[in-house]
C-alpha cells in the first residue's frame, strides 16, 4: 500500500512540475533571463576569449596561497578523530584514561561530554542546508556505519593528538545490518528521487517496441562505488570568538555552511563566518562533513581554535562518494537506425541517512529522441557511509551504459557508430519538448572524426602492431547547463575608476577568479589591472554553489544585476551636466572606462569624472540574479564527442590509451587556457573511472578495506596519453556571456569511448567498471 500512495504522489508532483514548467515554456522569450542576448557575446576583441593565465597561478607556485589547514592561530589545538569498527549497534563503553594522560592532550570529546548540538539540516531541505547526513553528531551512543567518528583527541601537536587517539577505547553491542547490494535489493526498492525530482518516467510503449523492432539490445551494466580523492585533504581551522564561530574551511559552499553550522549551534548566521580562498581539489566532495561541526564543537568545550585535517583514511570514512549502480539499458530501432524505444532502468544502494542517489538516468533524458522513453531508478539502502555528488553525478557512469549500448546497437546493425548516434539527434528536448537553447552536436561529431582519423577504424580485433591489439572507440559526452537559484554580486566601483567585484563563490582551481575577471573587464569597459574579483567568504553576497557546472551562469547572472543597479546609480550621479543626461540604463553601455549612448558613442563619460563630479570617493551596489527560469524554457545542455584510441596486450590483458579527443560543443569559451584545463582534468578523471577507480567494500564487515592512494588507483603520468581537446566556440545565446559551465562535463562519455576502443580492438565487451586486466585475459 505504502508503494501506491508513494507512486502517486510521485504521479501529482510530476504532473504539477509538468503544469508549471509548461507555463516557463509557454511564456515570451523577452520574460525569460537570457531571453535578449548578452551584449557581450557580440564582443569578440575584448579579454573573453584569450588564454589568460589563471590570477592566483604566482601565489600558488610561491606556496603563498593559505589553504584551510595553513592558518595558524594563538593557542591553536590539533584534532584527530576515532572511528567506529563496527557497522551498526551502541557504544557500551568508553575508556579515555590512557588518551587522557598523553602528554600535551587538552581534550579527549565522545559522546558522554559533547555540547548539546542540532543535527546538520539535509542538503536541499532548507535554501542554504549544507548537510550530507542526517545524524546527529555525537550526540548519543548510537553506531550507523562503520568509520562513523565516536571520539575527537585535541592536543598541542599533531603527533600526540594522533597517538592519544590510537589509546582510546572502545566496545559495542552489535545490532543486525544490511551491507550488501543483493540483500539491500531483496529489502525492497523505491523510486529514487534527485534535486526534489523523481527519476522516473514512461513516455510511449517502450516496452512493445522492444518486442516488436527489427533490431534491438537489451544489456546489464555495473559501476562500482566510487571515493573522493582531492589532492588537498579535507580541513579546516575554527575558533570561537565570543559567541561568533570563525571557520577556515576547504568548501564549495561558504554561504551553506556558514548558515547551517549556526542552526548546529543555535546562533545566527551572521555570527558564523566561513571563508574558503583556495580549495586543492573539490569535485563535490568538499561541501559541509562532520569534521567541521566536530572542530567547532571541540574549539567550543575547549576555549581554544582547533585545526582538523583528515587523514586520506579518514576522507574514506565520513567522505561520501559516488554509489554502486546496476543499470539495465535497452534500445529498440528500426532498420535505418531510427530508435523506437530507449529505456534506462536499475537500482543504486545509498545510505538511510540521505537522499542522494547516482541519478544515471540523466544522459538518457536529453541525448537522442526516440519513439518512446522509459526511465526508471531504483533505490535500495545499506548501512554505510552516506554517498553525495561526484563530478558529473549520474552523468559520468549513466553515460558508460547508455554509450556502450548504443555501440553494441551499431555493432548489431552494421552501422557506423557516430552515424547512428547522428541520426537520433533530437530537435527538441527528449523529456519535455523545450526547444534547444544552442545544439551543435553533429558539428562536434564532425570536426572530432576528421581530427582523430576516425576514418581508419577498422573492424573489431583487425589491426595489430606485435602483441598489442589497436582499436578505436567513441561515444557522446553530455552534461546540462544548471544555475540555483540565489546569485547575488556586489561592485564597489573607486573614484580612479577601478572596481572590486564580490561574491560567495570559490575557486577550487578550475580558474573562476581569472576567467569572471576578464568578464567583469569586458562588461564595465575596463582593463584587466582595474578589475578585482573577490570570493569565497559568507559574509559576500549570494548563495552560489560550486557545483553542477553552475558557477559560470550564476555569477555571470549575478554580475549582470548588479552591473545593471551600477548603470543605473551612476546616471542619477552623472546628472544634467553630463553627457549622459536624460539618458536610461539600457540606452547606455560600459566602454572605455566609462558609461556611453549605445547609438551615439561620442555620449561619454567616465567613471573617474561621474565619481569626481559627485565628490564620491567610491560608489557601492548589489544586484541579485533573477530566478532560473531560462532551464524550463529552453533545453539547455552542453554535448560533446569523445574519441579514444587503445592498444590492448594480448599476452597480459592490459589496456594502454594511446589517445584521447574531446570535441565539445559547450557555449562560448571563456578562457581557452584554463577551459583546455577543465577538458582535460576532465577526461583524465574518465580514463580512471574506466580502468582503475573502485571502493572496494567488504560487504561481509560493511567496511571500506581500500582507503589510501597506495590501494585505490587513480591515472598518474604514465597512464595518461596525449589528450586533444577542441570545441565548437558557438554561443548560447541564452546563457551569460554565451557561455556553459565545463567542469564536469569533460570525465562523461570516457568510460563508453575506453570501452567501445576495446571491444573494436579485442572484440570482447566489458560491462563492467572498472574494465581491469582480469577481465581481458
Amino acid at each position: 500500500m505504502s508503494n501506491i500512495l508513494e507512486d502517486a504522489k510521485d504521479a501529482v508532483q510530476g504532473l504539477v512540475q509538468m503544469a508549471k514548467q509548461r507555463a516557463v515554456q509557454l511564456a515570451p522569450d523577452s520574460f525569460i533571463p537570457g531571453g535578449r542576448p548578452d551584449p557581450l557575446i557580440r564582443e569578440q576583441h575584448g579579454n573573453i576569449g584569450k588564454p589568460l593565465s589563471r590570477l592566483d597561478g604566482p601565489l600558488k607556485v610561491r606556496g603563498a596561497a593559505p589553504f584551510a589547514a595553513e592558518f595558524p592561530l594563538d593557542g591553536m589545538l590539533y584534532a584527530s578523530i576515532a572511528f567506529s569498527s563496527v557497522v551498526k549497534g551502541r557504544i557500551t563503553r568508553v575508556d579515555t584514561s590512557a588518551a587522557e594522560a598523553v602528554p600535551g592532550v587538552a581534550l579527549v570529546m565522545t559522546h558522554l561530554n559533547a555540547p548539546k548540538m542540532a543535527n546538520v539540516p539535509l542538503f536541499m531541505t532548507q535554501p542554504k542546508a549544507a548537510g550530507g547526513i542526517d545524524l546527529p553528531i555525537m550526540q548519543d551512543d548510537r553506531v550507523h556505519w562503520s568509520g562513523q567518528p565516536i571520539g575527537l583527541v585535541l592536543a598541542e601537536t599533531q603527533e600526540s593528538a594522533d597517538h592519544a587517539r590510537s589509546l582510546l577505547r572502545f566496545e559495542y553491542a552489535t545490532e543486525a545490518s544490511v551491507t550488501s547490494f543483493a540483500a539491500a535489493k531483496a529489502k525492497g526498492t523505491e523510486t529514487g528521487q534527485f534535486m526534489g525530482q523523481p527519476l522516473k518516467m514512461d513516455k510511449g510503449d517502450a516496452d512493445k517496441a522492444l518486442a516488436t523492432s527489427p533490431h534491438t539490445v537489451d544489456r546489464t551494466y555495473t559501476t562500482p562505488r566510487h571515493s573522493h580523492n582531492a589532492i588537498e585533504l579535507h580541513a579546516c581551522t575554527v575558533a570561537w570568538e565570543g559567541d561568533t564561530l570563525r571557520v577556515h574551511d576547504a568548501s564549495q559552499l561558504v554561504s551553506h555552511t556558514a548558515w547551517s553550522l549556526g542552526q548546529v549551534f543555535g546562533i545566527e548566521e551572521e555570527q558564523v563566518h566561513v571563508t574558503s580562498p583556495f580549495v586543492g581539489g573539490g569535485f563535490g566532495g568538499k561541501c559541509l562533513w562532520w569534521h567541521q561541526v566536530l572542530a567547532a564543537a571541540g574549539a567550543r568545550l575547549s576555549g581554544r581554535p582547533v585545526r582538523l585535517m583528515l587523514s586520506r583514511e579518514g576522507v574514506y570514512r565520513i567522505v561520501g562518494g559516488r554509489t554502486s549502480t546496476e543499470q539495465r539499458v535497452a534500445i529498440a530501432a528500426q532498420a535505418d537506425g531510427t530508435f523506437d524505444a530507449l529505456l534506462h532502468t536499475g537500482t543504486v544502494v545509498i545510505s538511510p541517512h540521505n537522499a542522494m542517489p547516482e541519478p544515471f538516468i540523466l544522459p538518457v533524458m536529453s541525448a537522442y529522441s526516440s519513439g518512446s522513453l522509459k526511465f526508471d531508478l531504483e533505490v535500495a539502502t545499506v548501512d554505510m557511509l552516506a554517498n553525495t555528488f561526484m563530478r558529473a553525478p549520474g552523468e559520468a557512469v549513466g553515460t558508460f551504459a547508455l554509450e556502450s549500448a548504443v555501440d553494441e546497437l551499431a555493432v548489431e546493425m552494421g552501422m557506423d557508430p557516430i552515424e547512428l548516434r547522428l541520426k537520433n539527434e533530437p530537435e527538441t528536448d527528449p523529456v519535455t519538448g523545450a526547444p534547444p537553447s544552442q545544439r551543435d552536436t553533429e558539428k562536434a561529431y564532425r570536426d572530432g572524426a576528421e581530427r582523430f582519423g576516425w576514418s581508419k577504424r577498422g573492424a573489431p580485433g583487425e589491426r595489430r602492431e606485435g602483441e598489442w591489439q589497436i582499436g578505436m572507440g567513441v561515444a557522446t559526452a553530455t552534461y546540462p547547463y544548471h544555475r540555483m537559484p540565489g546569485g547575488a554580486a556586489r561592485m564597489i566601483l573607486s573614484r580612479g575608476g577601478a572596481v572590486i567585484v564580490e561574491i560567495a563563490a570559490h575557486e577550487m582551481g578550475m580558474g573562476t577568479m581569472t576567467a569572471h575577471t576578464q568578464v567583469v573587464a569586458d562588461r564595465l569597459g575596463l582593463p584587466l589591472d582595474k578589475v578585482e574579483f573577490r570570493y569565497g567568504d559568507s559574509f559576500q553576497p549570494g548563495v552560489v554553489l560550486a557545483g553542477g557546472s553552475q558557477q559560470t551562469a550564476s555569477i555571470g547572472f549575478s554580475v549582470i544585476a548588479a552591473h545593471r543597479e551600477l548603470v543605473s546609480e551612476l546616471l542619477k550621479l552623472a546628472g544634467n551636466d553630463s553627457p549622459l543626461a536624460g539618458l536610461k540604463a539600457e540606452e547606455v553601455g560600459s566602454v572605455d572606462g566609462g558609461l556611453a549612448k549605445l547609438d551615439e558613442p561620442e555620449r561619454h563619460e567616465s567613471y573617474v569624472s561621474i565619481l569626481s563630479r559627485a565628490q564620491r570617493d567610491e560608489l557601492v551596489v548589489e544586484g541579485s540574479a533573477p530566478p532560473p527560469l531560462e532551464l524550463q524554457h529552453w533545453s539547455m545542455h552542453s554535448h560533446g564527442a569523445m574519441f579514444c584510441e587503445v592498444a590492448v596486450s594480448v599476452i597480459t590483458g592490459e589496456v594502454r590509451v594511446r589517445r584521447f579527443l574531446g570535441s565539445f560543443d559547450c557555449g562560448r569559451i571563456l578562457n581557452p587556457k584554463t577551459a583546455m584545463s577543465q577538458f582535460r582534468g576532465g577526461i583524465i578523471m574518465g580514463l580512471g573511472l574506466a580502468l582503475m577507480e573502485e571502493t572496494q567494500f567488504d560487504e561481509r564487515l560493511g567496511r571500506i578495506m581500500n582507503p589510501s592512494l597506495a590501494e585505490y588507483h587513480v591515472p598518474v603520468h604514465m597512464d595518461v596519453p596525449e589528450i586533444e581537446v577542441i570545441w565548437t566556440d558557438i554561443p548560447d545565446p541564452h546563457a551569460p556571456m554565451g557561455a556553459r559551465g565545463i567542469g564536469e562535463i569533460g570525465i562523461t562519455g570516457v568510460a563508453a569511448a575506453v570501452a567501445n576502443a576495446i571491444y573494436n580492438a579485442t572484440g570482447k565487451r566489458i560491462r563492467d567498471l572498472p574494465i581491469t586486466l582480469d577481465k581481458l585475459m
